[in-house]
């Protein structure tokens, strides 16, 4: 695989992960990774995940050594925590910081910022993104600031 941090945020590879990563795709999403996870997709099986990676031209992400090794396009972590999960990311060229949100963390729809007449702000006077697919809304509040710390540490 090439070097996902030389890639900007239209070129960067566009990721599938197994079932046993899921806190990982949140992260990856805040960094603006298009993310697939399995699970949202209420997909267990092998077979069906590798098939939908295949299909949807997406770096498979996984922890399951078997699994990597059916795919030519597969990304195989070792780690069960989530920090040294982006660390082996990291080593790998993948550029982890978090951009302007851009991917909803619960189900990787686009966010789109309201600028209309009367912009949406958090409690906090912050800007709110809202997820297109699912609705939900997004502020850089406290969580964006631990992730954002979590990322630096690296």
């Amino acid at each position: 695989m090439g070097s996902p941090s030389s890639a900007s945020s239209s070129t960067r590879p566009t990721l599938f992960l197994d079932v046993m990563l899921g806190k990982l795709a949140t992260y990856l999403r805040m960094c603006g990774y298009d993310t697939a996870y399995a699970l949202d997709r209420g997909v267990e099986d092998d077979d069906e995940i590798l098939e939908l990676a295949q299909k949807e031209g997406k770096t498979l992400i996984t922890r399951d050594e078997r699994l990597s090794e059916r795919t030519e396009n597969g990304i195989l972590l070792t780690s069960l925590d989530v920090t040294e999960q982006l660390r082996e990311l990291d080593t790998r060229g993948f550029d982890l910081s978090l951009s302007e949100p851009s991917r909803c963390s619960s189900c990787n729809g686009e966010l789109v910022r309201n600028d209309g007449e009367s912009p949406e702000h958090a409690p906090d006077g912050t800007q709110i993104w809202r997820c297109a697919d699912c609705g939900k809304r997004f502020w850089k509040g406290s969580h964006w600031e631990s992730v954002e710390r979590t990322l630096a540490d690296l």
